[in-house]
């Protein structure tokens, strides 16, 4: 296999598969380190984007399918130092750089040429860890074992949380998960939206809302909640896929997720928590996918 190393982490690939093992080092970007591993199948991608920055190196992107990427789809407001499909290098390993990009291009372009009768959204389910996943953080816990999510508080929790102490999400309840970091509020966390939730009025503050565990004063719960909503994601992506599903997503649908997240963008900005700036960028990210 072809080798690249990068600042954060090291791509080997050939016309099959890029594995990324990313770098402990303390400078990785937290939810690199928390994924450590990560395979993405060659006919899963999209498109390869390659960028020089001069002096500061290089940049080389995987641009997955659509709903092929839950990371993309829960992550609106993670820092682009810490998307998993981007690689960043040194100026001096630039030429080298655009060449692998080149080969992976050439690579990704054979596949996308080829029958796959696989959809997208299993790609997505390769993407994340298995379940069950149990993930922690300073209020409480999420375990997902593929068909409930269940919420846990603990003795940390708010008086409203911890008299109620647990709540369980059926899968096929859920519209979606959504997941704000730190940096963006001050407090971040992993929300729960069901289906018969009205997003647009809702107004229970995250320390007292059921669907919500709070992440405080560590990035490392920053990046496990967001792996909880990726998971979450793609479970949520393959169930609708199923040919035998009643609720299989439209292409309109699909969008909903898409004008959702841009709503709760609009609710961060609203409350001073996005600048203009920040806003109408992740906006503009998340209309690119539509």
């Amino acid at each position: 296999m072809d080798e690249l190393r990068g600042k954060a982490a090291t791509w080997s690939f050939d016309e099959e598969k890029v594995v990324i093992q990313y770098d402990s080092r303390w400078r990785t970007p937290v939810l690199l380190k928390v994924l450590a591993r990560c395979e993405v199948p060659v006919a899963a991608i999209a498109a390869v984007d390659f960028a020089s920055a001069g002096k500061k190196g290089w940049q080389l992107r995987l641009r997955l399918r659509e709903r092929a990427d839950p990371y993309a789809a829960v992550g609106a407001l993670l820092d682009e130092n810490g998307q998993p499909f981007l690689l960043t290098g040194r100026p001096d390993t630039e030429l080298i750089a655009e060449y692998h990009a080149d080969q992976l291009r050439l690579a990704a372009d054979a596949a996308q040429r080829e029958d796959d009768p696989r959809p997208a959204e299993e790609y997505a389910l390769g993407l994340v860890p298995p379940v069950p996943l149990y993930i922690q953080t300073s209020e409480g816990t999420a375990m997902f074992d593929g068909e409930t999510v269940r919420l846990e508080w603990s003795d940390e929790a708010g008086s409203r949380k911890g008299k109620k102490r647990r709540m369980a999400y059926a899968l096929r309840d859920i519209r979606r998960v959504d997941w704000v970091p730190q940096g963006s509020s001050d407090e971040g966390y992993l929300r729960i939206v069901t289906l018969e939730e009205d997003t647009d009025t809702k107004s229970v503050k995250p320390r007292k809302d059921f669907a919500c565990l709070l992440t405080e004063d560590s990035a490392k719960q920053d990046a496990w909640t967001l792996v909880m909503a990726a998971t979450v994601t793609a479970h949520l992506w393959a169930t609708a896929a199923r040919p035998d599903n009643p609720a299989q997503l439209t292409a309109d649908t699909r969008s909903q997720t898409v004008y959702d997240q841009i709503r709760e963008l609009g609710r961060l900005h609203t409350e001073g928590l996005l600048t203009d700036e920040e806003f109408a960028s992740k906006k503009a990210e998340l209309l690119d996918r539509l």
